[in-house]
């Protein structure tokens, strides 16, 4: 099977700083997969690379067993690949539906979540339609940032710290909507300082240190490695 997502030697700088060093990673289709680490490990970096998004990178990113790593990153999301970084980037004179109406459909022949679907799945932003994307709260912006990712036809979703800051009631609408697109074959990378959300979430953790990858383990062995990960995050 060919891996949706396949990270090899990358390197990276920011201008003159050399941010990851020989990061190795592998995501198989369906999978969820989550970064761990301290913040300023090269987490977000990493994300960040995969969009052609940082300065200079060297080695390899397949997607889907395309070469692109010198893909400019219009291309790369062309591959079926969605990005939610932190900032979450929704248009603040825009609607709730408006925002979702804007992205377009991506050349994979994926189809995108309908309205319809989206509104399913997420309830509160059929509530806040017509509310301007400023007015909306922390968590329901969150919801839109990756909901407007789904309407792309995007298979494979990149989700930069999305519990962040959130109520905890929210958080858990997260997770049900990360389990939910797992069921419908999604293929998920998330980036978690929240070890207590991702945790129960992932098929496998990559634990990133200085810019390097210094574990990988399988959810089942995920107790065994509770001391290791108290050493390394401080959870």
């Amino acid at each position: 099977m060919t891996a949706a997502l396949e990270i090899s030697n990358l390197q990276t700088w920011y201008g003159e700083s050399h941010i990851l060093h020989n990061v190795n990673l592998k995501v198989q289709p369906g999978e969820v997969v989550t970064l761990l680490g301290r913040n300023g490990a090269g987490r977000t970096t990493t994300l960040r690379a995969i969009m052609g998004l940082t300065g200079a990178r060297k080695g390899s990113i397949k997607i889907n067993g395309v070469e692109a790593i010198g893909f400019p990153t219009h291309k790369i999301a062309h591959l079926g690949v969605g990005y939610c970084p932190e900032e979450r980037g929704i248009f603040a004179s825009l609607s709730t539906e408006e925002n979702l109406l804007l992205p377009p459909q991506l050349s994979t022949g994926d189809k995108g979540m309908s309205i319809k679907e989206i509104y399913s799945m997420f309830p509160n932003l059929e509530e806040r339609k017509h509310s301007q994307g400023t007015r909306l709260s922390g968590g329901e912006q969150q919801m839109l940032a990756v909901a407007r990712i789904l309407r792309t036809g995007a298979r494979l979703l990149l989700l930069d710290e999305i519990s962040e800051g959130l109520a905890p009631v929210i958080v858990q609408g997260l997770a049900r909507m990360i389990t939910t697109l797992k069921s419908k074959g999604y293929t998920i990378v998330m980036v978690e300082q929240n070890f207590r959300f991702a945790a129960p979430l992932a098929d496998r953790f990559y634990v990133m240190e200085h810019g390097q990858i210094v574990e990988t383990f399988v959810s089942s062995e995920l107790s065994d490695k509770m001391p290791v990960l108290t050493e390394l995050l401080g959870v």
